[in-house]
Order: C-alpha cells, then sequence, then structure tokens
C-alpha cells in the first residue's frame, strides 16, 4: 500500500514538473549548472525539528568547467560550418551567423575550472559553514580531492568559502584549510581512492553507456530536419545536434549566453536528458555490475566513522577527521555511491529502458552529475523537539533539541540537496533511517550487492591489491594541499 502511494505520488510529481516552467538547464545532464535536485518523494529539505546534523559526508563533482578538448574540437567545428557558407537564418537560429565559441584562451582554458565553478564552490563552502555549524572561528579543515587540477581548485574555493573569517596572518597554524591530493587515473591504489574505478581492471567490461549513442540516433536527425527550415543554404545534419544542445549548458556556465537553449523544443530536450540518463546508468550507475563494487569502499569507510561518532577516529588510524567530510572528484566516481547505496533502482523502471523513456524514473543524471552534482550522508541527533513554552534559568543555556543527552542517532540521504530514502529504512524523522539499522543495511544488505572490490575486480593475484578505504583516518604521505587563507 505504501509503495503504491509513493509511485502514484512519483507520477504526480513527474506531471507536475512537466507542467511547470521548462528549464533546459535542469535537463542537460553533465551540462546542466548545479541546481537543487527537486524533491522526488516530497521529503523537507529541512533538518527535521529536534534534531541537529553532528556529522556529515560529501562526495561532489569539480564545479563547472570549459569543455574538454574533444568537445572543444567539436564546436569548433560547428563554428567553421556555419563560417563556411552563404546562407540566411532566421527565427531561433537568427544569432548563429554572428556566433563565436565561448573560449578565447584555447591552450589554457579547456578542462580547466570556470570563474562559475569557482563560485559555485566558495558559495557551497560558505552555506555548509552555516548549515552545520562545525568549525568555530580560527579553526581549519581538512578535504580530500582527486589531483586532476579542475578537483584541486574546487576543493581550494571551497574552503576558502567555508574559512573566510577573519585575520589570521599573524598566526598561520589558525584558519587554514588542508586538500589532501588522491592519484587520479592510476591502477596501484585499487579501493582506497576517489577515482577507484580506474584500479578496477573489470570495470569497462560492464560499460553498456553506447546505449545512449544508439537512443540519440533515434532523434538527432528529425532534430536537424525541423532546424534546417530555418536556414537557406546551410544543412544541418545529426552530428551537428549534440554539440549544438551541450551548449546551453557549457555556454551558459561560461559566459552567460544562453542563446542555445532556445533553439529546442521541450521533447527534444527530454530525449537529450535522457540520452544522458542511459550514458550514466549504464556506464558508471547502477546498469553497470560493477558501479557498487567501487563505490562500497567510500560508503563503508563513511559508514564505519558514523558509527564511531564526529571527531573519532578508527583504531588502526592516523588521523582524527574533521565532522564534515569533503570528498571532491568527477562526474562518473558519483553514480557507482548510489549504486553502492541502491538508490534510484526501482524495480518497476530498472534497467532503464533504451528506447522508451519512462516519466516514473528516479534516475536523472541532471539531478547527479550537474557541474557539482553530489551526494550527502548525514548523521542526524534527534531529541524531543523544542517546546512552545521554555524556561530560562540565569546563566545557563537550554541545549537545542538533538544536542543533549538523551538523543537518537538516524542517517539520510541528500542528492543535489533533495533527500532520498533509504529503501526499507525510513522511520526515523525526516523518513530518515535509524544508525543501528543503517549500518545493518550498508554492512550486510549493500556488502553483498557490491561485493568485495579484490575478488569483483579479479585482483585476487595483484600484489598489495586492498577492498579498503582508509584516506580519511591514514592520510596519504606527500599529499597535502596547505592553503593560507587571509
Amino acid at each position: 500500500m505504501v509503495c503504491s502511494a509513493l509511485l502514484g505520488f512519483a507520477v504526480a510529481a513527474s506531471l507536475a514538473s512537466v507542467l511547470a516552467e521548462f528549464n533546459p538547464l535542469h535537463h542537460s545532464g553533465p551540462a546542466s549548472p548545479y541546481f537543487d535536485a527537486p524533491s522526488q518523494l516530497g521529503i523537507s529539505t529541512e533538518t527535521p525539528d529536534g534534531c541537529v546534523v553532528d556529522q556529515a559526508a560529501y562526495i561532489l563533482r569539480h564545479g563547472s568547467r570549459y569543455p574538454e578538448p574533444g568537445s572543444f574540437a567539436g564546436w569548433q567545428a560547428l563554428f567553421n560550418k556555419f563560417q563556411g557558407a552563404s546562407y540566411t537564418a532566421r527565427g531561433p537560429l537568427a544569432f548563429i551567423p554572428s556566433w563565436t565559441p565561448p573560449i578565447d584562451d584555447p591552450p589554457h582554458e579547456p578542462l580547466f575550472l570556470t570563474s562559475t565553478g569557482a563560485g559555485e564552490a566558495f558559495a557551497l563552502g560558505v552555506d555548509l559553514r552555516k548549515r552545520y555549524g562545525f568549525t568555530k572561528g580560527g579553526d581549519g579543515l581538512t578535504v580530500w580531492a582527486a589531483s586532476q587540477q579542475r578537483v584541486l581548485d574546487t576543493a581550494s574555493y571551497f574552503l576558502h568559502g567555508y574559512l573566510s573569517q577573519g585575520n589570521y596572518l599573524t598566526n598561520t597554524s589558525l584558519n587554514r584549510g588542508t586538500t589532501i591530493s588522491l592519484p587520479d587515473s592510476v591502477n596501484f591504489t585499487f579501493a582506497n581512492s576517489l577515482t577507484s574505478s580506474n584500479s578496477c581492471p573489470l570495470y569497462p567490461t560492464g560499460d553498456k553507456s553506447a546505449l545512449a549513442n544508439t537512443f540519440r540516433a533515434t532523434y538527432q536527425s528529425n532534430i536537424a530536419k525541423r532546424l534546417n527550415h530555418f536556414l537557406n543554404g546551410l544543412t544541418l545534419n545529426a552530428t551537428d545536434i549534440g554539440p549544438m544542445q551541450d551548449l546551453c549548458g557549457f555556454q551558459t556556465e561560461v559566459n552567460g549566453d544562453s542563446r542555445f537553449c532556445d533553439v529546442f523544443q521541450t521533447s527534444e530536450w527530454l530525449d537529450y536528458e535522457y540520452a544522458h540518463d542511459l550514458n550514466y546508468y549504464y556506464g558508471s550507475g547502477p546498469g553497470n555490475p560493477f558501479s557498487a563494487t567501487t563505490g562500497f569502499p567510500w560508503l563503508k569507510a563513511v559508514t564505519d566513522l558514523f558509527a564511531l561518532g564526529p571527531n573519532k577516529t578508527t583504531p588502526t588510524g592516523t588521523f582524527t577527521p574533521p565532522p564534515l567530510l569533503m570528498s571532491f572528484t568527477h562526474d562518473n566516481n558519483i553514480p557507482p555511491v548510489l549504486s553502492a547505496l541502491g538508490l534510484w533502482n526501482e524495480s518497476f523502471v530498472s534497467p532503464l529502458s533504451p528506447t522508451h523513456p519512462d516519466p516514473r524514473r528516479h534516475f536523472h543524471a541532471s539531478y547527479l552529475v550537474s557541474f557539482f552534482g553530489h551526494i550527502a550522508l548525514e548523521r542526524l541527533s534527534c531529541g524531543p523537539p523544542m517546546p512552545d513554552m521554555v524556561k530560562h534559568v540565569v546563566g545557563q543555556i537550554v541545549p537545542v533539541p538533538g544536542k543533549g543527552s538523551n538523543t537518537k542517532k538516524f542517517v539520510r540521504v541528500r542528492i543535489n540537496n533533495a533527500p532520498v530514502p533509504i529503501p526499507g529504512c525510513t522511520s526515523g524523522p525526516g523518513s530518515s533511517c535509524s544508525l543501528q539499522q543503517f549500518e545493518q543495511y550498508v554492512n550486510v544488505n549493500r556488502a553483498k550487492a557490491s561485493g568485495d572490490f579484490v575478488t569483483r575486480c579479479g585482483l585476487q593475484n595483484v600484489k598489495n591489491a586492498s577492498s579498503t578505504l582508509n584516506f580519511f583516518t591514514n592520510l596519504p604521505l606527500n599529499s597535502a594541499i596547505q592553503l593560507p587563507l587571509p
């Protein structure tokens, strides 16, 4: 009965979202600027009454970047096509004779963080400092990041937003951020990585993301045919459509020009979105049988730290991590954590159809791997809500609900800020899961479903291969980047 009610709510929510004003930037997959995902089951984003978050862990994609060199080559080819013919353009394409690619420093911009991405990271730092109140003035913060420059830069701008207050130039031990840089795209770190799929030799054998290209072939030529009615002397073809749709999100992020967003119809954006859904679902998400395997070590490490509580370390640890665990990585390293958690993989729409989008699906790449997309786990400490009448005794601060001695612990998951329930465990405040049940869910149910990293990846005979992620409590040598924050 509950499942039927939730399904009915999901369908109603999908219909409501279609009827609302359509925003292509919320349907552009990995080219989407960051936005808070809509509530899928009506759960409030507010911390439940009587609760505080005493520990949180985030795994995030870097902020918005300039295009990869391959994508930029596609933009250049499109520009050359627009400039290499004499033609007349009208209607939604009237701007293309004057359009130029939004790159003005080609040797240095592709692949790197944009100013928008820097702003996104800084703003999240400010938001989480205010939201959680974990860090008092003067304290520092350690975060973890994959080692490509755009990821390190995202971590840097986040730290500046999180810690920027006061003036500690005369004391360099205060108000400092430290980024632990973890090797990127290597095969020797195994599970102890923020890019662990690179260390799983069998991972590529489960990648069926080519299904996205098959789906694109069903609609791109039709779009080109429609748009050619607005051109006289120039003919678009199917291969032009992908770069043009990508430019809606990318160019909006780079220089604020959103004219490509107005070129396409709602149904065409929904097809574009679904192609990205197929790419991530079957490439690095639940449709890849090795996805959960590579995402589970991060989930297991966070669960173990939640079981210990904030400001504690494991018995074998050499470092006590902060209550806010920030992991910065790439888009394809976010879906494996979703898979490990067993979320967005409902039986009635899974696996995703390669040909027919189901509006009831929860898996939307735009909600997960947008620029600065993230999965967050929050440990809630909950007590009775504050009563309407509160008595104050001179000199005695009344404890905030959730911070007293008689509290219970719960866990909830946010995906791009929207709370998402743990399957079969929603009886806590705000549809959260009790910490004890969450531990059981991860250590038994999800451990079995995900499998052992070394075994599943075929690494049994590889020296030093490990299924454990321990970088939160055992800092790698020579990997810290300290940021002076004036």
